[in-house]
């Protein structure tokens, strides 16, 4: 039997496939987050940067604005959810209705478990936890009030492997969390427009993995990594563009790993 298909428009990769090409970076002023915002802008966006310092947006802005889009810098923690509110208002009202959103602000430290003050274990899943929420509770309720979106988060190979050598439970427990809430907010929305994914990365290149606490095993572990190396902070900008994208439409509720293979072994 020949197979036959049905024609039809074939999927595109442009950020406006489903409205306007307006988005929102959060983590923007460094790392995975800054190149991201980049990224969205050099497919078309317009870019939202939130960081909790403004002054650590600069550059971010520049560059989006080096590549023809335009850009706005609002300082917000993420954590706080009258503070990402409005957020996503000051960036409506600057750039148009929000359709695309990737949350990548987060911290990072280490702590034996069995010595953790609360604090510690507190703020980390605030901002990482919590504040990934916030962020999806705020776009989430501008992309429903007009038509739908896609939000990605990023989430970590942490949240399925526990890093050999790095006391860090609340980090890995939050990035769990992250991959669950990203599912069941992909449940939720899904017949009203509004797609959900996670991407994970591996061992990247950013300030947080040169850490005096964790260059040591990023080191060690870079080795193991079937693709020899950890990834660059662009080559997470066509997995997150993918996901964005008329490309995935009909993706929800998924994790992406890019991780160069690491936690197939």
């Amino acid at each position: 039997m020949t197979a036959s298909f049905a024609a039809g428009p074939a999927p595109s990769f442009r950020l406006d496939v489903d409205g306007a090409p307006v988005a929102l970076v959060t983590g923007a002023a460094g790392g995975i987050g800054a190149r991201v915002a980049l990224g969205l802008a050099e497919f078309g966006a317009d870019v939202t940067c939130v960081d909790v310092s403004v002054d650590g947006l600069k550059e971010t802005v520049t560059a989006i604005e080096g590549v023809g889009r335009r850009a706005v810098a609002i300082e917000a923690d993420v954590a706080d959810a009258d503070a990402m509110a409005a957020a996503v208002r000051r960036a409506q009202d600057e750039l148009g209705p929000l359709r695309h959103a990737v949350n990548c602000a987060g911290v990072h430290d280490n702590a034996p478990a069995e010595s953790m003050p609360r604090a510690q274990w507190q703020r980390l899943l605030d901002v990482n936890l919590t504040g990934v929420f916030t962020c999806c509770q705020a776009e989430g309720a501008a992309m429903l009030a007009h038509g739908g979106g896609s939000i990605v988060n990023i989430g970590s190979i942490s949240a399925t492997i526990a890093n050999r050598g790095l006391s860090q439970v609340h980090y890995n427990a939050a990035k769990a969390g992250v991959l669950h809430l990203t599912t069941s907010l992909a449940l939720e929305w899904a017949d009203r427009g509004v797609r959900v994914n996670a991407v994970s990365p591996g061992y990247t290149a950013t300030p947080m993995a040169k850490h005096p606490d964790v260059w040591p095993h990023v080191q060690a572990y870079t080795k193991d990594i079937p693709l020899g190396r950890m990834a660059e902070t662009e080559e997470l900008v066509g997995p997150v563009v993918f996901l964005l994208s008329g490309a995935a439409s009909y993706v929800t509720g998924a994790n992406l790993l890019v991780d160069g293979g690491a936690v197939a072994w």
